[in-house]
């Protein structure tokens, strides 16, 4: 049980024990890191204790002390530790996980129209095994000169277009958001398995699921680069994640349902949503992302980009994705999660889905649009078994498929590994680019360049319009934060997309841009 130390300092709490293995899968920094995570959710680690530093845990584990400081950065950034400047690490004011956040029983699932519930529950756990382990015990520190804080500056471990929709003029420098970097593709494994997948005979009605293959490929992704546990029969295969979000639409709103999106927000969700007779209600983000004190009442669903707030770029911290999921079990509402670029993020590992906390309330949609190319038209849902089965169903009542072609193309780049390789490759291209840009608009406001594929440069409205104008002059097409509200805007701005244009054009139209801004506001 914590104590609290005389005189007021930080609370204390018993020794913790850590493990580390060496001959694991798993990197020695995700095992601690899954570690403290674990025993914070638990309750074993508690709002306001104070971590060893980094230096102390990694002489205890006999590792090095960058494997703790890369543990305590992705905590950091998650949203579990907080660092307070020339005092220490210590762990944020979250809730542990009690019985009632916990996965619910059989037949606990919030009720939605016209779905059938599944009464199927599954349970897993996962532990450490094997040989060459180094045991230690996380000490909580109320003194010490070499407590160091965790904050911004710790270096951490390495469907559908978002800007406006239109093609790009040829011999353009595109620098609008959501069309991923064509040259990264890898042509001979991208050619092997379209040749491949070319080869399947043409078939006759097509599973709305989606191929069984490709959705099994797909669960073991999920788990993979974004901890999400779930089984084929949670996943239906899409067109991308607009037509993901169309079909959640159709199986589970009535008309005059109000529906919640991020203001501003992406404005393809909110018009399919509209286009199905639901009520679209702005809710509020701030630097961090969608405010959930701030949430209208009587929302049936709500719609968020928890990984990247687009287009403004904040990350939800655990504190508020917890309050989030509990304002959803609280209300009976479900949350559309789209993670359409989850796992690019620069300074830390990218954060686990918030589908992974609760799949009872929360609907992910994936798609590759983001991770391979803006025309591949391959995409996914993944819900609670019974309502993944009645956007199966509802697919099949509308005819809505998905060409199986790209969905076998797919399912070879995933099981081949050469779609983990390519990320890895494009992520380092695009850190260097975002670094490119960020030198070239340094001494501006910058929003969202830790994570995503863009970034937004705050500039008065004025100067925006201008600047806009002067560059479409020059060939350089942008996108401005004001398209991306529904009614007026409360901040405004560029939204720099730095993933489409090749590297020498990018820095020379950024460099253009940051011209036309000096002179726009000298």
């Amino acid at each position: 049980m914590a104590t609290a130390p005389s005189g007021g300092g930080p609370r204390v709490q018993p020794d913790l024990p850590l493990l580390v293995d060496r001959t694991a899968a798993e990197s020695l920094t995700a095992q601690l890191t899954g570690q403290l995570r674990t025993a914070i959710k638990e309750g074993r680690l508690t709002s306001g204790e104070r971590l060893s530093s980094s230096r102390a845990l990694a002489a205890v584990l006999g590792v090095s002390r960058t494997v703790v400081m890369d543990a305590y950065a992705q905590l950091y950034a998650e949203g579990w530790l907080e660092g307070r400047h020339g005092s220490g690490t210590y762990v944020a004011d979250v809730s542990p996980e009690a019985p009632g956040t916990a996965p619910l029983a059989t037949g606990d699932e919030p009720t939605v129209p016209g779905v059938r519930r599944n009464r199927g529950a599954s349970a897993t756990a996962t532990g450490y095994g094997g040989t060459s382990m180094s045991s230690g015990v996380l000490r909580l520190r109320t003194s010490g000169d070499d407590a160091e804080p965790i904050g911004h500056g710790v270096a951490g471990t390495s469907g559908g277009c978002r800007g406006n929709g239109e093609a790009a003029p040829e011999g353009a420098t595109d620098l609008r958001p959501g069309v991923p970097w064509a040259g990264g593709l890898d042509t001979p494994a991208w050619r092997r398995a379209w040749r491949t997948a070319a080869s399947i005979a043409p078939g006759g009605r097509s599973d709305p699921w989606g191929l069984d293959g490709l959705r099994e490929a797909l669960c073991e992704h999920m788990r993979r680069s974004r901890g999400v546990a779930c089984q084929a029969e949670q996943v239906v295969v899409t067109r991308g994640t607009t037509n993901a979000l169309d079909m959640l639409a159709a199986t589970v709103l009535r008309p005059g349902d109000r529906v919640g999106v991020e203001e501003p927000g992406y404005l393809r969700a909110r018009s399919v949503l509209a286009a199905r007779g639901a009520e679209v209600v702005p809710c509020p983000v701030d630097e961090h992302g969608l405010v959930v004190d701030g949430l209208p009442d009587g929302l049936r669903l709500v719609y968020t980009t928890p990984s990247h707030q687009y287009p403004l770029g904040g990350v939800l911290p655990v504190p508020r994705r917890q309050a989030l999921l509990a304002w959803a079990r609280r209300t009976g509402a479900l949350i559309a999660e789209d993670d359409y670029d989850g796992e690019f993020r620069y300074d830390v590992a990218p954060l686990p889905a918030l589908y992974g906390m609760d799949p009872r309330v929360v609907v992910y949609l994936g798609t590759m649009s983001k991770r391979l190319a803006a025309d591949i038209g391959v995409g996914w849902l993944a819900a609670r078994p019974d309502l993944a089965e009645a956007v199966a169903a509802r697919r099949l009542d509308l005819g809505d498929r998905t060409a199986v072609v790209p969905q076998e193309a797919v399912r070879l780049l995933l099981e081949r590994g050469d779609l983990d390789r390519h990320i890895r490759r494009v992520r380092a291209e695009y850190a260097r680019r975002r670094a490119m840009v960020v030198e070239v608009f340094a001494g501006l406001p910058l929003r969202g360049d830790t994570a995503g594929l863009h970034l937004v440069v705050e500039l008065p409205a004025e100067v925006v319009a201008r600047v806009v104008a002067r560059a479409g002059q020059a060939g350089v097409l942008l996108d401005t934060l004001e398209r991306h509200y529904g009614g007026r805007p409360s901040v405004t701005g560029l939204v720099i997309g730095y993933s489409a244009a090749p590297t020498a054009r990018l820095r020379a139209g950024c460099l253009l841009v940051r011209g036309l801004i000096d002179d726009l506001t000298a």
